[in-house]
C-alpha cells in the first residue's frame, strides 16, 4: 500500500475526503464553494444581504476587465517594436518579453517548429479588439497570433494601475491602429 493510500485509511473518512480534495485541485473550486455556503446561508436567516468588498479596501476591481493578451514575434528585435508601440498608444500598460520559446504547430499541412518571443500584454478587455487590430496591422507573420484572457482575480492594486494606464484609449469611440 502506497504511503499516501495508508494516511487516507488510518485518518478516517472525512479526513480522507479533506485529502482527496486538496490531492484533486480540479475539486478545489467546488469545495471552497461550500465553504461560503454556512456564511450566505446566515446573512440569508439573518435578513442581511452578504457583504461586499469595500472600494476603500482596493478589491473593488470587477472580474474579466483585465486582459492577458498573448503574442509570439519570430524575434526580439520585432516583440520590442510591436510592444513599444503598444504601450505608447496606450493599448496595454505593460508587456513582458519571454524570450526563447519553442513552438511547433501545424502550417499549411506541414508540422513546424520555430524559435519565438512570446508577448504576454496586460490590457483593458475592452481594448482586446483594438489590440487585435493593430497588432495585425504591424505584424510580419500572416497569421499572427493574438490570444486573450481574462484575469479573474489578481493584486487589485496593479489591476487598476492597468485600467488606469490605458483609460484614455477606452473613452475614446473608436481606436485606429496607425
Amino acid at each position: 500500500m502506497s504511503r499516501g493510500r495508508a494516511s487516507a485509511v488510518l485518518l478516517g473518512g472525512g479526513a480522507a475526503l479533506l485529502l482527496s480534495c486538496l490531492w484533486m485541485p480540479a475539486l478545489l473550486p467546488v469545495a471552497s464553494r461550500f465553504l461560503l455556503l454556512p456564511r450566505a446561508l446566515l446573512s440569508m436567516a439573518s435578513g442581511s444581504p452578504p457583504s461586499q468588498p469595500s472600494p476603500a479596501s482596493g478589491s473593488s476591481y470587477v472580474p474579466g476587465s483585465v486582459s492577458a493578451a498573448f503574442v509570439t514575434c519570430p524575434n526580439e528585435k520585432v516583440a520590442k517594436e510591436i510592444a513599444r508601440a503598444v504601450v505608447e498608444k496606450r493599448l496595454a500598460a505593460c508587456v513582458n518579453l519571454i524570450p526563447q520559446i519553442i513552438s511547433i504547430y501545424e502550417w499549411k499541412g506541414k508540422i513546424e517548429e520555430d524559435s519565438e518571443v512570446l508577448m504576454m500584454i496586460k490590457t483593458q478587455s475592452s481594448l482586446v479588439p483594438a489590440l487585435t487590430d493593430f497588432v495585425r496591422s504591424v505584424h510580419p507573420y500572416e497569421v499572427a497570433e493574438v490570444i486573450a484572457l481574462p484575469v479573474e482575480q489578481g493584486n487589485s492594486l496593479y489591476l487598476h494601475w492597468v485600467r488606469q494606464v490605458t483609460e484614455s484609449v477606452s473613452d475614446s469611440s473608436t481606436v485606429l491602429p496607425s
